[in-house]
């Protein structure tokens, strides 16, 4: 069996099964899609996750789609990690909102994806969630939203030039960004503030932590299914407090990989 070697994927030129995990989504996902997936695609996986593990990250990640890669819609919203989501109002038959490299779109008015994970399955102090967004979304735009009340945790599109990161609380805190695609996140670790990136801006927020609600987080969408978003997304993920610059390096690398490997 070949040796993994971080961020040498082109050195693997026929996949074999290195990681449990991986192995078992590549199935899942080629059983939805019907065919099987290039090999490079399959490395890219791989390393992925064998990666996520190395850092440490892998475990803290409680829900989870690769909303690119696969060569359906149905493939593309097989859960890396935890429950299957529910979609709303996408195309899973002629995959009309999908792009193998960058990722399904919403419609900014009926599409979206409930994970099923709920925002009060992970402790008060103890969360994330990301997304890697390959198309911005529109101006108030929600791309990952849970709770209510004081209790908001959310990504959320304020302006041109602005993201919005919410964690249980009401407040937020604001950060600048301008490229894509890029990777933002929010985790929180403690009571008394949190942090959250924005492609390669980084904050530390100080703001006070309110209890979360049973609410389910939204990818697309705010909690329960409004205030709908037109962007496009490769990824998305939610769950315990994570490393969020090691989470941005190893999604960034496996939606350029998919962009190498896909024809």
């Amino acid at each position: 069996m070949p040796i993994y070697v971080p961020g040498k994927v082109t050195l693997r030129q026929t996949w074999q099964p290195m990681d449990a995990d991986a192995a078992a989504y590549i199935t899942a996902v080629e059983t939805a899609d019907g065919q099987a997936l290039e090999e490079r695609t399959k490395i890219a996986i791989d390393n992925f996750v064998l990666g996520c593990k190395a850092d440490g990250i892998w475990s803290a990640i409680k829900a989870s789609c690769i909303l690119a890669g696969a060569r359906t819609t149905n493939g593309a919203l097989i859960p890396l990690v935890g429950t299957a989501p529910t979609p709303f109002n996408f195309d899973l038959v002629n995959n009309t909102d999908y792009n193998r490299k960058t990722g399904l779109k919403g419609d900014g008015s009926t599409k979206a994806i409930n994970t099923n994970r709920a925002s009060n399955a992970d402790l008060q102090n103890n969360h994330h969630l990301s997304a890697y967004v390959t198309q911005d979304f529109g101006f108030g735009q929600y791309i990952v939203h849970a709770g209510g009340g004081n209790d908001v945790t959310a990504i959320y599109r304020l302006s041109s030039s602005n993201y919005f990161f919410f964690s249980r609380n009401a407040s937020g805190a604001l950060i600048a960004t301008t490229v894509f695609p890029a990777f933002a996140g929010v985790t929180r670790s403690a009571s008394d503030g949190f942090s959250a990136t924005s492609g390669s801006n980084s904050l530390f927020s100080t703001s006070s932590s309110f209890t979360p609600s049973s609410s389910n987080y939204w990818v697309f969408a705010k909690s329960g299914g409004s205030e709908f978003g037109s962007g496009r997304l490769a990824f998305y993920s939610v769950g315990e407090s994570i490393n969020l610059v090691a989470l941005r390096s190893r999604v960034t690398d496996l939606i350029n990989a998919f962009g190498a490997a896909i024809p």
